[in-house]
């Protein structure tokens, strides 16, 4: 998605009784004519969680029937898209030929590398009738060395991400290996996104990440004695033996991995290197990225 929504952010610390929590965000909703988005990352405290360099909450939103998520041909470098699904189903295309309805609890994986275009819509047959859409969609650094691969779209029905039971709780690996199971999606450095959902009284171990952060989708949760509001990311220690524990059902995703090295940001465009995104912010005004099949029409203007 192309969306600019500031998050402000709130420290906390040990003293305070946050305990594993190094800090506390809480995105600002952005109303976007029905459609609210939270961005919790990057922010200025904390602009990366181990790879991941962008986090946005989209809805959960009831479309009327006419309406939807139609967001045009826009333009990424030097990273990975992930689309994840609660509710709903977006159309996605791109400048390879890529055609491909989400539907809730699949993975969408772009590559962006070197230069990719893609487009988020939805099928005539899902604007036709009221829709709900409800998803997270995140943002991969890739290692420096990878930054100029050959763009690629990889897509994993909901049928192939891993399922586990911890303590009751039902938990999906999506990326990286968690809990004794490997998820099938592609990585391309140390990685943790998972899925929880908890019944109230319920607890879960949080496993281990050279950095971490959990966001709460909905309910009510407490890590310590620290109490999680909905929508609200926690970035934790690196402590072992961290738990979170269900107010009442809850849904959770925790995002982590390896430290990466800084990177720059503007518009669509994240890289290592300044003048990469200089370079990109040409191309795009010039003309001079691919165009997406099936969708040749439009296009966002660059800011």
């Amino acid at each position: 998605m192309s969306i600019q929504t500031p998050s402000p952010e709130a420290p906390c610390d040990h003293q305070s009784g946050c305990g594993a929590i190094r800090l506390r965000l809480l995105p600002r909703d952005k109303d976007l004519g029905g459609f609210t988005v939270r961005r919790a990352l990057p922010v200025r405290q904390q602009r990366m969680v181990g790879p991941w360099l962008f986090f946005d909450h989209m809805g959960p939103a009831q479309f009327p029937a006419g309406e939807g998520v139609n967001v045009r041909p826009h333009p990424h470098i030097n990273l990975a898209t992930v689309t994840y699904l609660f509710e709903g189903e977006i159309l996605h295309r791109d400048s390879l030929g890529s055609l491909q309805p989400i539907q809730p609890g699949d993975v969408n994986l772009m590559v962006a590398g070197r230069g990719i275009v893609h487009s988020e819509r939805e099928r005539p047959e899902v604007t036709a009738r009221p829709h709900a859409l409800h998803g997270l969609q995140l943002w991969l650094a890739l290692p420096e060395a990878d930054e100029e691969i050959e763009p690629a779209f990889y897509h994993y029905p909901g049928s192939d991400i891993p399922v586990v039971t911890m303590e009751g709780v039902p938990v999906r690996v999506i990326m990286g290996a968690a809990y004794g199971v490997v998820s099938p999606v592609k990585t391309f450095a140390q990685t943790l996104y998972l899925e929880a959902r908890l019944q109230p009284g319920q607890s879960l171990l949080l496993p281990n990440a050279e950095q971490r952060a959990m966001y709460l989708v909905e309910g009510a949760v407490s890590i310590g004695d620290t109490a999680i509001k909905a929508h609200e990311m926690a970035i934790l220690e690196a402590d072992e033996g961290v738990h979170v524990r269900a107010d009442r059902d809850s849904l959770i995703a925790l995002i982590g991995g390896e430290a990466m090295t800084p990177r720059y940001m503007d518009w669509n465009f994240v890289s290592s290197r300044k003048e990469r995104i200089a370079q990109a912010r040409a191309d795009w005004q010039a003309g001079r990225f691919d165009r997406v099949p099936g969708d040749e029409k439009e296009f966002i203007p660059l800011p």
